[in-house]
């Protein structure tokens, strides 16, 4: 067991504070938690996996599915939740990506690409908050640990996948056993576990199942903390994912380079959603092999990405997108070469209207209404409601805050 005083050093070593003595809302008497299952897809809650998550479900608000956005991939929803943007509008299009100005690479999983501000557009929910007095203390959530428009939260740490669910609870909770003034009044949780155990082993596995559950004792963790400091009746928890999940095959593969000559399709984001950016001498060749018809693979100009999915306006987004059908995944006969069958079980990435996409939303505290069941919403939503509970105004966003207001107390 990771020693929780060893962790909670560290913490206070890696925290940066935004404000000078921000103090709580002063509407609040507890804490607003904004938890995070990576790749908890909406369908998992009805398989008697979680409950915990249940409990809380049945007992505040529960929507029947979050819509993500497109990519439905990992970086670019998070930011989306906690921004209220599209990724078109926040920037992060993609897990990886390269900025068409200046020629740098941007990799999800690479702190020396994350760490540049300039990536990040948009005003999350803790740069607000700690603006307006508000101590916010964030858990690994993807952007949190970037000096955006020059403030972090006042406690943050950088991503390590070796802490448990139950370390990074006792972490969490650590922060709520800080004098009054000192406490966060806004924090976040993030749980990859989920994710992970889907992409090895597929979203109908036994694994996954064991995933949820080892999350959902976590949450349950969570819960007797907030109780063991007499927080339970006063804390807000809003628990989210970030998208679904499709079972994948070996046998459902697109194999890209019998499509397009990659030396010259000029590729800049791969994955389940892929783009390019050919040399002008190429482009015309390179597009009509796109565009063509293919099984299993959808391929536009970004002028002519449908309206719907929100994305094309960034000048990040090259000027050719493809996405693969969900359940299929996009190679190419080198690269299927080096993986000799060894292909994730689960993907995510693909349109954001397939239902395996689809992600889960629950609320539950003094402020939520109980025993609701909301329609499906957009993820976008979650900021506006995030920003009226702590009682901050909303910076520019895309999302409608008559969605959150519907689950509050008093909103009949």
């Amino acid at each position: 067991m990771f020693p929780l005083r060893s962790l909670l050093l560290s913490i206070l070593l890696l925290a940066g504070c935004a404000v000078t003595n921000p103090r709580p809302a002063e509407h609040r008497t507890g804490p607003v938690i904004l938890v995070s299952i990576d790749g908890f897809r909406a369908d998992f809650l009805d398989r008697g996996l979680a409950p915990h998550l249940s409990a809380l479900a049945a007992s505040g608000v529960r929507a029947r599915a979050m819509r993500p956005a497109f990519p439905t991939l990992t970086f670019p929803n998070h930011y989306t939740l906690v921004t209220g943007l599209y990724p078109d509008h926040h920037g992060i299009i993609h897990n990886r990506m390269v900025d068409p100005e200046t020629g740098a690479r941007y990799v999800y999983n690479d702190p020396a690409t994350t760490a540049d501000p300039h990536w990040w557009g948009g005003e999350p929910i803790w740069v607000g908050a700690e603006r307006h007095g508000i101590r916010t203390a964030t858990m690994f959530w993807p952007g949190s640990d970037v000096a955006i428009q020059g403030v972090r939260p006042s406690l943050w740490m950088q991503y390590d996948g070796k802490l448990t669910p139950a370390q990074r609870v006792d972490a969490l909770l650590g922060w709520f056993d800080a004098p009054a003034a000192q406490r966060p009044a806004f924090a976040t949780l993030y749980f990859d576990q989920v994710d992970h155990a889907g992409h090895d082993f597929g979203p109908n596995s036994p694994e996954v199942a064991a995933a949820a559950a080892q999350i959902d004792a976590a949450i349950g963790r969570l819960l007797d903390g907030l109780a063991a400091r007499g927080l339970a009746d006063h804390a807000d928890l809003v628990v989210v994912s970030d998208h679904g999940s499709a079972p994948t095959s070996e046998e459902r593969l697109v194999f890209l380079d019998r499509i397009v000559d990659l030396e010259q399709a000029g590729l800049t984001m791969p994955g389940i959603v892929i783009g390019f950016r050919p040399a002008p001498e190429h482009r015309a060749e390179v597009e009509a092999a796109l565009l063509a018809p293919h099984d299993h693979l959808q391929c536009w100009r970004k002028e002519h990405i449908p309206a719907r999915l929100h994305y094309g306006s960034n000048p990040r987004v090259p000027p050719l997108v493809c996405a693969a059908e969900a359940g299929w995944m996009i190679t190419s006969r080198d690269f299927d070469a080096q993986k000799k069958g060894h292909y994730s079980r689960g993907e995510h990435g693909y349109d954001n209207a397939a239902p395996e996409m689809r992600a889960m939303f629950v609320a539950h505290g003094p402020s939520f209404r109980k025993g609701l069941v909301v329609p499906e919403f957009d993820n976008v939503d979650v900021y506006p409601l995030l920003t009226r509970l702590l009682g901050i105004p909303a910076a520019k966003n895309d999302g409608n805050p008559a969605t959150g207001r519907a689950m509050l107390t008093g909103s009949d």
